[in-house]
């Protein structure tokens, strides 16, 4: 039996989930969830909430899909620990530190990756069930074909969204709010700058999902669950879209074009798209909301259907696991210092000697990688209908004289180390503490740690890692192109835009400099030093590794650079 999951950013709009036809729903609390702008639940909540669904036979599952720090890791143990005692009945999360605790103290606490993970392959899928995972929500940029894969392959189950609101970039893969903004999604508090206009458009705010008309062919996939996105929408929205999929479902058949209409009357972007199942990926995919989409929202009624069946109630056994003590993190070897690396998306701008400026390992992408370079990044999003492909370019690089490898994906681990590369964990793991860098010791060389990190963050992780130190951070990794070089934001701030491995990249408007804190790194603890070279020229680049060796100024390095 297929699992219709609905969204609750509150007691009203749980209510409104389980009354017309959810079999499970999903809500976070007031800690440690990615939509902490929602109303969420308190303890007190969680309690009528976990009672409610159960007296309806409506399993109940908690969000605590943020990153965990170090620091904060007691307390989102003893949150996980009410959970238990409540009654939930799976937690969703992103942190794989997090998760390594849970299964420590409470192994039989049902875990299901978030999309935040970037799981979109079966190799990340059987990473995840290493970890103790139960399923995984894959990633909404996955293809009918690409996912139809998944499903087969995966030791896991298998959820997908349906219906609802679409980040522009790879879920996981986004730090625009928190380097133009200081609200990091990864924290739960994006602030949806890409709903914002760029360029005097709208580039990357995407129409909501929705595969309505394609349930049947969703059903003959074998997934586990199709899940309905929209903690922070009305409970008149949760109950209208819930009813729909229910008789969908329960029917066996694709939504009809007047239930098409409706649901686009409930709330829609400017209608719908299903660009990414269908491998029909274009600018028709952009929209924003209008005052007439908010005009028609208001005055759609609830479709009549046949009256639910009933659900016997949920009854759990007794819950005895107990919380233990926060592990003490310590690497399972004395780790080796890192060695200084850099990433330079053009070959022409590699120093001749790279050695002379301390670097030791020097990447470039795997589409363009040439015999300059000893590492290779792999590309940032690779499907299973991409793998064959992208290993047998690692292997011509590996046959070139490549011997690193730049891992970003959970998923793509095993691909790096099937061509012969070692493996490095890049930011895009996004590691920010030494429990989810752990969950990799003994797996990847070293860990480029997350940019979102504090210089006293970083001292807290005891592994070999890296920290970048200069370049333009990539905020987003897109899988529908944008159509410009670059995006300039209201503040006449400019974003360029890349291609890395089939995908757009866009790069912060100003480069992290760190040249000029060396004192300060020097007190953050050892760690490496990486380089991110970008649209710098080759004459830039050999001033920017100058001024890390003499320790400039920014402001005279700004001089000599100009």
């Amino acid at each position: 039996m297929i699992e219709l999951l609905a969204p609750a950013g509150s007691m009203e709009a749980l209510v409104a989930a389980v009354d017309n036809g959810a079999d499970a729903v999903y809500f976070g609390t007031t800690l440690f969830n990615a939509r902490m702008l929602a109303k969420n639940f308190s303890r007190e909540g969680v309690s009528e909430a976990v009672a409610y669904c159960h007296s309806h036979g409506v399993r109940c599952y908690v969000t605590m899909n943020t990153l965990i720090g170090d620091r904060m890791m007691k307390d989102a143990m003893n949150q996980v620990e009410f959970l238990y005692r409540a009654g939930v009945d799976a937690l969703i999360i992103a942190d794989l530190g997090l998760a390594s605790e849970i299964r420590r103290s409470f192994p039989d606490f049902e875990l299901h990756a978030s999309t935040q993970c970037s799981a979109h392959n079966v190799d990340a899928t059987v990473f995840l069930q290493s970890l103790g995972f139960k399923r995984a929500v894959v990633a909404r940029e996955l293809s009918k074909e690409d996912l139809e894969t998944v499903c087969r392959h995966a030791p896991i189950e298998i959820e997908a969204f349906v219906h609802g609101a679409l980040c522009v970039s790879q879920s996981g893969q986004c730090l625009l709010s928190s380097f133009i903004g200081g609200r990091s999604g990864n924290r739960g508090e994006c602030a949806q700058p890409c709903r914002m206009m760029y360029n005097g458009k709208y580039p990357l705010s995407l129409k909501d999902l929705s595969l309505a008309a394609h349930i049947t062919e969703l059903l003959d996939m074998g997934i586990s669950s199709l899940k309905i996105e929209g903690r922070m929408k009305s409970p008149d929205y949760v109950g209208k879209v819930t009813r729909v999929f229910r008789a969908l479902i329960d029917e066996r058949r694709n939504a009809t074009e007047s239930e098409m209409k409706y649901l686009a009357e409930v709330f829609s972007r400017q209608g719908f798209t299903d660009g990414y199942f269908t491998q029909t990926v274009s600018q028709a995919m952009l929209g924003i909301r209008t005052e007439q989409d908010k005009y028609q929202s208001k005055k759609t009624e609830a479709l009549l259907y046949p009256a639910l069946k009933h659900r016997a109630p949920i009854e759990l056994f007794e819950r005895t696991n107990t919380l233990l003590p926060p592990m003490k993190v310590t690497p399972s070897n004395k780790p080796v210092k890192a060695v200084n690396s850099a990433r330079f998306y053009d070959a022409a701008t590699i120093p001749d000697d790279p050695k002379a400026f301390g670097i030791g390992i020097v990447y470039l992408p795997l589409d363009r990688y040439q015999k300059k370079a000893n590492g290779v990044v792999l590309p940032p999003v690779i499907f299973d209908s991409e793998r064959g492909e992208v290993l047998a370019k690692l292997k011509k690089a590996r046959e070139s004289g490549a011997l690193h490898g730049l891992v970003g994906n959970i998923g793509h681990i095993a691909l790096c180390k099937e061509a012969g590369l070692i493996p490095h964990g890049d930011w895009r793991l996004n590691i920010q503490s030494s429990y989810a860098a752990k969950v990799f010791d003994g797996i990847l060389s070293d860990l480029l740690l997350s940019p979102e990190l504090i210089l006293p963050q970083i001292r807290d992780i005891p592994f070999s890692k890296s920290v970048t130190v200069y370049g333009r951070q990539i905020l987003m990794t897109l899988e529908k192109p944008v159509g410009y070089s670059s995006l300039t934001d209201r503040t006449k701030a400019v974003f360029p835009i890349l291609r890395e491995g089939g995908r757009d990249i866009l790069l912060n408007s100003l480069p992290i400099y760190m040249a000029d804190k060396q004192k300060e790194l020097e007190k953050a603890g050892e760690f490496a030093y990486h380089y991110l070279f970008t649209i710098e020229g080759k004459q830039e680049t050999l001033q920017i590794l100058t001024a890390y060796q003499k320790g400039w100024t920014t402001k005279k390095a700004v001089r000599r650079i100009k």
